[in-house]
């Protein structure tokens, strides 16, 4: 059996190579071709924990019903980018570890709402796997470094003084 039907071409009659299909569908991808109503038979290769599907991010959904204004269904989104903001703003505002700390803490946010909550809309641009650890990443980078930022760091690591003066005066 094939994985692959072709209908034939639009005005061309079907000779005895060419057999008579009533379907005009092209199957490509036989490992995740539809079954008879719809679904894949096999709906992910990668990342089972977090990925449902490889295909496409879910970025086109709703994060609340299709009746609610535009900013109630893509809230995720908007708390996410309102808290990056508003850190910008208070860095902006010559505060700035503490506006540093509100965009990685907004960034980490999306990462834990990208994990947990199912319709998160625009807020989802990759595969979930992806998205969460982007988002996670570079937010705990960023709230690392506000922590570190000198003067009076809140958070020292001791080895990076000795990597420094090693790049340094190597």
């Amino acid at each position: 059996m094939s994985a692959e039907r072709h209908a034939p071409a639009t005005g061309a009659a079907p000779d005895a190579s060419t057999p008579e299909r009533s379907e005009d569908v092209t199957v490509r991808d036989p490992v995740s071709a539809p079954d008879a109503e719809g679904v894949p038979r096999r709906t992910t290769r990668r990342f089972p924990l977090f990925t449902r599907d490889t295909a496409r991010p879910e970025g086109g959904g709703r994060a609340a019903p299709g009746d609610a204004p535009a900013p109630a269904r893509q809230w995720p989104i908007l708390a996410v980018l309102l808290t990056a903001g508003l850190g910008l703003l208070v860095t902006a505002l010559d505060q700035f570890r503490l506006g540093t700390l509100l965009v990685g803490v907004a960034l980490v946010a999306g990462a834990v709402l990208r994990w947990t909550v199912r319709n998160v809309g625009m807020l989802a641009v990759r595969s979930r796997f992806t998205d969460i650890v982007t988002y996670g990443g570079l937010g705990l980078g960023i709230v690392v470094l506000a922590l570190m930022v000198q003067p009076d760091p809140k958070l020292r690591i001791p080895f990076l003084a000795d990597l420094l003066h090693f790049t340094i005066s190597g």
